[in-house]
């Protein structure tokens, strides 16, 4: 498991991993991507997006993507440490919803109403991470009171994003969130923070905002906003609504951020969609990943959606260089066209590295395998 830790003040952080399982034959495909900013100091920890290291630079992750603490169970462990606080708000959202494996209600499957769309949201009145990841049945409730990674979430490769952002972004989080439509199985927004962040409980109580608050977005079908995490770092959000009715990559990010893409995503589903060069950028789909130079597999055995730059971009984001770097949570499908979904996108050389050497061939325009 490679595991890069994110800095004392608040930079941005990339795990990637692959194992076996003991005693087993299984093999266990875990491509997460997380980015985070690091605790701010204090007494008290704050509502953040954690490592398993605490240390500085990039470094060998000890323990796996299920362990409670590991940068997942740390981060998303939060949740269930603070029980029903009035000065806490949370949301779950999946259109796969955890399963009875959790000790919990029977999952029932969204089919295609509302976005295909997951993550978790998790502020106090000072800041919060919005943690956005591909993995079905995940997270438990609040309700359940401990961490707990899905089974289903090992079989095939999964990626998330954790970002740590100031209270006053969480606002346009929240109509981001209406944008994708997602299904919320779990929240709470309490009246301390409701009037702070009406978007969000908009959200958590499932309708829209009243036109008087947010005027357009009833109307809107997409749309990107910059968002700078608590560590100074800038990631452009793109959340898509049903009314989009396009993909989101080869219609939308690639133009917007002026680079072809290699994009990777769950093709085991009806009507993926090819690659596609018509729009003066290439939109390739991968399909052979090795990651961290451990073993080579198919794009069929990766559940992950994330895109990634070929080549760097010049000048680089704030200055850094690296080329471009997407982690979402929807497919290059036609019936994802007609759905809710996003990614969320920065600029930085090392992550984009990782990436870039991860997609080995891909799929051609007009059909054929090409080297990424």
């Amino acid at each position: 498991m490679m595991t890069s830790p994110s800095s004392p003040r608040g930079g941005s952080a990339s795990l990637k991993s692959s194992q076996r399982t003991r005693n087993s034959d299984k093999m266990l495909l875990i491509l997460p991507l997380l980015v985070m900013c690091a605790p701010l100091g204090g007494d008290a920890s704050p509502i953040s997006c954690y490592n398993d290291q605490g240390s500085e630079g990039w470094s060998e992750g000890k323990v796996t993507v299920n362990d409670t603490m590991g940068a997942l169970g740390r981060t998303v462990g939060q949740l269930y440490s603070q029980e029903k606080n009035s000065e806490v708000a949370f949301i779950l959202y999946n259109d796969q919803k955890p399963a009875e494996e959790f000790g919990g209600r029977r999952a029932e499957s969204s089919g295609n109403r509302g976005g295909h769309t997951k993550g978790v949201v998790l502020l106090d009145k000072n800041q919060g991470f919005w943690l956005v990841h591909s993995t079905p049945h995940f997270p438990p409730e609040r309700q359940e009171g401990q961490f707990y990674y899905p089974s289903s979430g090992v079989n095939n490769g999964q990626n998330f994003i954790c970002v740590t952002y100031p209270l006053e972004l969480f606002q346009t989080i929240g109509e981001q969130l209406q944008i994708n439509q997602p299904n919320v199985y779990d929240c709470d927004v309490p009246e301390s923070l409701a009037s702070l962040v009406p978007a969000l409980a908009a959200v958590c109580n499932k309708k829209l905002l009243s036109s008087q608050i947010f005027p357009h977005v009833n109307t809107v079908s997409n749309r990107s906003v910059t968002l700078t995490s608590m560590g100074g770092t800038d990631f452009i959000s793109f959340a898509k609504g049903a009314k989009f009715d396009d993909d989101l990559y080869h219609s939308w990010v690639a133009p917007a951020l002026k680079s072809d893409l290699l994009v990777q995503f769950w093709i085991r589903s009806t009507g993926i969609l090819p690659s596609n060069c018509s729009l003066g950028w290439k939109v390739l789909d991968i399909e052979l990943i090795n990651p961290g130079d451990t073993f080579t597999f198919k794009a069929s055995q990766d559940h992950s959606k994330w895109a990634v730059s070929p080549k760097p971009a010049r000048g680089g984001s704030q200055g850094r260089g690296g080329g471009w770097v997407c982690v979402g949570d929807i497919n290059r499908n036609e019936a994802e066209e007609r759905r809710g979904g996003g990614t969320v996108c920065l600029q930085d050389p090392v992550v984009w590295k990782a990436y870039r050497t991860a997609a080995l061939q891909c799929e051609a325009c007009g059909g054929g395998t090409v080297e990424c």
